[in-house]
């Protein structure tokens, strides 16, 4: 008999208690490691979103009464309050956080720096320091995947309990505490390391009723278009998929060498493809682009490939013919999952606007005019005569 699943076997993004690269600091006291996460912080964040996870020092009734000073709103009895600090934003409320609410609140950063002191995180930085020697020795549980090890001040001996609890300790690389550059490159090579692989997504699951007939199939080119687009991506991407409705999957598979990805969110259109997408593989950006743009070339291709920004949700061309981003000729990062479903929620399946209203690299094109979609039969008409001409 087949073997019951309670749940939906949903593939999972590479996430750690905060984020995708995540370290925590530990094996210093508290002051210290705020001081190097700091100083990395401020080398990182140049090009990089970069969060910070700790504990407050204060003991509880200082707390409170710095509370009822700084938040008169919280001590009211208010549950959540925004402030506008003018140089930043402030939000407090009353609620307990786990694994799952980090990761929403920490969803957009590239990389989290964390206490290890008071939280765990997924990887960790050691810190060889004879202050905190039997403190590191009490919590070497929270060590399973040490990435650095760094010596604070004369401390040039890796502990012998560290070593025994690493046993390929004499592997990892060891740098100065106070040598912050090194520190921030070494964590820079690691995000590089990691960084989400590009898979292409052709979206060929329209209906094509402005058209009359299917605008995947139609030939510019001496191929079916969703084809000609295919073999574009393949150049840039490590794996190419075509996007249709589940009744197009026999057909197209039948003709195609591309796979496909059925829309397991009919009715939404390309937002839904997008999503589906992401549900197949949530840790790949996807290089998405609509079947219905014959003028599209290898030139705008590259030139998205090559300004790609994964610190941002997206990388997108400027339209100037609708005066927004092109959703539909756009590199969506693992992050804009979750800002995806976000808008979902909120009652909106439009793609452009979660680009309008989101972080994203915006781009010009190349070649503007490489951005035409056509829907009618009088402008495939007058794309086939332009590039006959051509």
């Amino acid at each position: 008999m087949k073997k019951h699943q309670k749940h939906a076997n949903l593939s999972r993004p590479k996430l750690g208690n905060f984020g995708r690269n995540e370290w925590a600091i530990i094996g210093t006291p508290c002051g210290n490691i705020q001081q190097i996460a700091h100083q990395v912080t401020s080398i990182l964040s140049k090009n990089f979103k970069v969060g910070y996870v700790d504990a407050d020092h204060k003991n509880a009734d200082t707390e409170k009464e710095i509370g009822k000073k700084e938040n008169p709103a919280m001590d009211a009895g208010a549950n959540f309050v925004y402030t506008d600090k003018i140089t930043h934003h402030r939000i407090d409320f009353n609620a307990q956080l786990d694994t799952y609410q980090f990761r929403s609140l920490f969803n957009e950063q590239d990389l989290v720096l964390v206490n290890g002191n008071h939280f765990k995180a997924q990887k960790q930085i050691v810190v060889i320091d004879t202050r905190k020697k039997d403190s590191l020795e009490r919590k070497l549980e929270r060590l399973t995947d040490v990435d650095l090890i760094l010596l604070e001040g004369e401390n040039e001996a890796i502990f012998p309990f560290l070593q025994k609890h690493l046993p390929e300790w004499a592997e990892i690389p060891i740098l100065k505490s106070t040598d912050f550059p090194a520190i921030a490159d070494f964590l820079l090579q690691k995000m590089n390391t990691t960084q989400p692989p590009l898979y292409g997504l052709v979206l060929a699951g329209g209906k094509s009723q402005r058209m009359g007939r299917d605008k995947g199939a139609i030939d510019y080119h001496g191929k079916a278009q969703r084809e000609y687009v295919s073999d574009m991506l393949q150049s840039v991407c490590e794996k190419v998929f075509i996007s249709c409705r589940p009744e197009q999957e026999s057909t197209i598979e039948a003709h195609s060498e591309y796979p496909t990805l059925t829309d397991k969110m009919l009715g939404l259109g390309p937002f839904g493809a997008i999503v589906s997408a992401f549900q197949h593989n949530p840790n790949a950006a996807w290089l998405v682009i609509a079947c219905d743009l014959p003028l599209f070339d290898k030139n705008t291709l590259q030139h998205l490939v090559d300004n790609r920004n994964p610190s941002k949700n997206a990388t997108a061309f400027y339209n100037p013919a609708t005066k927004f981003p092109e959703p539909l000729i756009t590199i969506w990062e693992p992050k804009s999952y979750l800002t995806l479903l976000q808008f979902l929620v909120q009652g909106y399946s439009c793609p452009r606007k979660v680009l309008i209203n989101s972080d994203i690299a915006l781009l010009e094109a190349p070649d503007v005019t490489t951005l035409k979609n056509v829907n009618r039969p009088e402008e495939y008409e007058e794309v086939k005569k332009e590039l006959s001409d051509s």
